[in-house]
């Protein structure tokens, strides 16, 4: 291999980071990086399997593995005879873990949208999640930092930037006099007329501040697609999670956006079989789909990681916790479905990417005509849907 490579598993903000990483990378050679992903045992079973796989596709390549596994896993890791070395997770933006010079940022790669990461960490206490220990606490990118980043992505070309982060709706909580994140939104729309489509990735949506309500309901150019970190559609069970919304929270949350916004696409993160979970806590997150219209479901199903509450709690019975993933990915299929439906025969504005598809401001994903230039806005009036494709 001449170029160093690197391999992304995990979350949006994995994906940013991994761009920094190829940039600053850009000189080296036979250089493979694994940034990886510990959300779940399932997680940390990919990333020993991307490692693998890295391994034999470059037999002769240094490969180095960096991402939260390499901080929470990091023993586990070491011990793989196809790892070289490990990066700390919370140093690999850093030039000098790496060995390497620092320089002038490189040119963003050539994407369709820029994923840009306005904070890192997290500060609470979730009873089944190892992320803080592997991102630290919550730290922000002041305003002026992300304006210079979403600046130079639109310098090269983005048509499209996604602010993103490990718990993004804590964003300004640590900067002098604690900004809500609707003023960094407002500020980014604000300077950047030119800026066509502001999109966020997934929110807490308890800590959704009222000027970031007031963009998502009137702010064209802020895509209308939320994504919430849910987790679960009980009380009870959100409360073993120590969560810090309840359903009516997430009811009320969307129930009043939608009302404002009616292209309002909802998304959510939901987790199957829980510790504790019974047929009834089951049945209400099931039911948190249709009453909230959730048609870009991210379902997990639970795998107790080592050192969290959650994993010393009573566990549902494996077989059982996948039965019900199940049920919660047809549940949302369904939706998606019907959601899909009411896009047939309408004209939607569609960002194309590289692969013959692209993205309606809402997310919907559709079927480009052949020869459109990546990165190209386009009007498109779909006649069908397949497979949760318009077409």
């Amino acid at each position: 291999m001449s170029e160093a490579q690197v391999i992304s598993l995990g979350c949006r903000l994995n994906i940013s980071e991994s761009e920094q990483i190829r940039a600053m990378l850009a000189k080296e050679r036979d250089l493979v990086v694994v940034n990886s992903c510990a959300v779940t045992s399932e997680a940390v079973r990919q990333t020993r399997q991307a490692i693998r796989r890295a391994r034999r596709a470059n037999p002769d390549a240094r490969l180095l593995v960096t991402g939260c596994a390499a901080d929470i896993e990091r023993d586990q890791l070491a011990a793989m005879p196809e790892v070289d070395g490990l990066i700390a997770n919370t140093s690999k933006l850093d030039a000098r873990a790496w060995n390497i010079p620092p320089e002038a940022p490189s040119a963003p790669q050539d994407r369709t949208r820029a994923f840009i990461a306005v904070q890192n960490g997290c500060d609470h206490a979730c009873t089944f999640c190892v992320i803080p220990q592997g991102r630290g606490p919550s730290r922000s990118l002041t305003i002026a930092q992300v304006l210079a980043e979403v600046e130079r992505h639109l310098d090269h070309g983005a048509p499209e930037v996604v602010l993103t982060g490990v718990d993004v709706t804590s964003w300004g909580h640590d900067l002098p006099g604690a900004p809500p994140l609707g003023e960094l939104v407002r500020a980014v729309l604000d300077t950047f007329p030119q800026l066509r489509r502001l999109r966020m990735s997934s929110l807490d949506g308890i800590e959704i501040d009222p000027l970031l309500f007031e963009l998502f309901a009137h702010e064209q150019r802020l895509m209308p697609h939320l994504h919430l970190s849910l987790q679960h559609g009980h009380d009870l069970i959100l409360k073993r999670m120590k969560r810090r919304h309840l359903r009516g929270d997430a009811v009320d949350l969307i129930t009043r956006l939608a009302a404002l916004r009616s292209d309002l696409a909802v998304g959510a993160d939901l987790i199957a079989g829980f510790p504790t979970e019974t047929d009834e806590h089951h049945a209400a997150n099931l039911s948190i789909i249709r009453e909230l219209k959730i048609v870009h479901g991210h379902i997990f199903p639970y795998s107790p990681r080592p050192g969290t509450p959650a994993a010393r709690m009573p566990q549902v019975e494996r077989a059982e916790i996948k039965r019900r993933a199940a049920q919660l990915r047809t549940a949302t299929t369904q939706a998606r479905d019907e959601w899909l439906t009411t896009l047939v025969d309408k004209p939607h504005t569609v960002l194309a990417e590289r692969d013959g598809t692209g993205y309606t401001p809402h997310f919907a994903r559709v079927s480009v005509p052949e020869g459109t230039p990546a990165g190209s806005i386009i009007a498109v009036t779909p006649t069908k849907h397949e497979n949760g494709l318009l077409e």
